[in-house]
């Protein structure tokens, strides 16, 4: 099992039901830890796993090799992002000019 880090700067409070408490423990004494260690590193997994599943964007084959065909052979720009292209050069050409 890792070792929590020494150095404690933050404190973390909750307030849950007596009956969650108990599953806690006893869910820390199967792991051989302490009800903070428990919560601690669960908590810290939690993070982890939900940070990865909303950063990392996971794509099947199909879609993966659609998203390399775009971007290896991309279609040319609408008229749209013509007209875009030429405000945001126009605009910063204006801010190199003022400068």
């Amino acid at each position: 099992m890792p070792q929590l880090q020494t150095a404690r700067a933050a404190r973390l409070e909750a307030r849950i039901s007596p009956a969650l408490k108990q599953r806690l423990e006893y869910a820390a004494s199967l792991r051989g830890s302490t009800l903070t260690e428990f919560v601690v590193q669960s908590a810290q997994e939690a993070a982890i796993r939900t940070i990865r599943e909303n950063e990392v964007l996971v794509l099947s084959e199909r879609a993966s090799i659609a998203f390399a065909e775009l971007l290896l052979n991309p279609s040319p720009p609408n008229e749209k992002a013509m007209a875009a292209a030429k405000r945001y050069k126009a605009r910063l050409g204006k801010e190199i000019v003022s400068k």
